[in-house]
C-alpha cells in the first residue's frame, strides 16, 4: 500500500515554525489553543489518523503530554515544541525529548518529532528510529481513556 500524501499538510509540516522556548511561553499557549478545532493527534509510529480527535481528547493529550515533556526534558527552557503560529495555530511539532538529535534540522538525517497535531489531514510519516516500547505504550494510555484505539 502506497503512503498517503496531503501536499496541503507537507507543506505546513515542512515550512516555517516558530519555537515554544521557555515552559511559560508553553503554558500560555495551551491555555489558548482550541481544543476543539478539528486536531488530528498523530504519534509517530502509530497509524495516521484517519479523523480528528473530539476537544476532550486532545485536551487530555495536551494535559498528559505536558506532563511527559516537563519530566522527560529535564531543562530549565522548553524548545521542543513549534507551531505554524503562535496564536492560532494549524500544525505543532512536539519532539521527543529521548530521540532529540538536532530538531532544528542543521543535521544531516531529518529528525521527525514524536507527536504532531494538525488541523489538516496528515501524510504518512515514517520515523527513521525505532518508537520505544514505552512511548506507544504511553498512546496506548491516552487511546485507553477514551474507549478508542490508538490512532485517534
Amino acid at each position: 500500500m502506497l503512503p498517503v500524501q496531503n501536499p496541503d499538510f507537507d507543506a505546513l509540516f515542512d515550512g516555517m515554525l516558530f519555537s515554544l522556548l521557555t515552559w511559560d511561553q508553553l503554558a500560555s499557549f495551551w491555555q489558548r489553543l482550541d481544543v476543539g478545532a478539528g486536531w488530528y493527534l498523530y504519534a509517530l509510529g502509530e497509524a495516521r489518523p484517519e479523523q480528528p480527535a473530539d476537544g476532550e481528547h486532545v485536551a487530555t493529550f495536551v494535559r498528559e503530554l505536558d506532563v511527559l515533556l516537563r519530566k522527560e526534558h529535564d531543562e530549565d527552557y522548553c524548545g521542543i515544541v513549534y507551531a505554524d503560529d503562535l496564536d492560532q495555530p494549524s500544525l505543532i511539532k512536539i519532539y521527543d525529548p529521548n530521540h532529540l538529535g538536532t530538531s532544528c534540522g542543521s543535521s544531516k538525517h531529518k529528525i521527525l518529532p514524536g507527536w504532531v497535531m494538525s488541523r489538516i489531514p496528515p501524510s504518512d510519516l515514517d520515523p527513521s528510529h525505532h518508537v520505544p516500547q514505552n512511548r506507544k505504550r504511553w498512546w496506548q494510555g491516552i487511546a485507553e481513556l477514551f474507549g478508542s484505539e490508538s490512532r485517534t
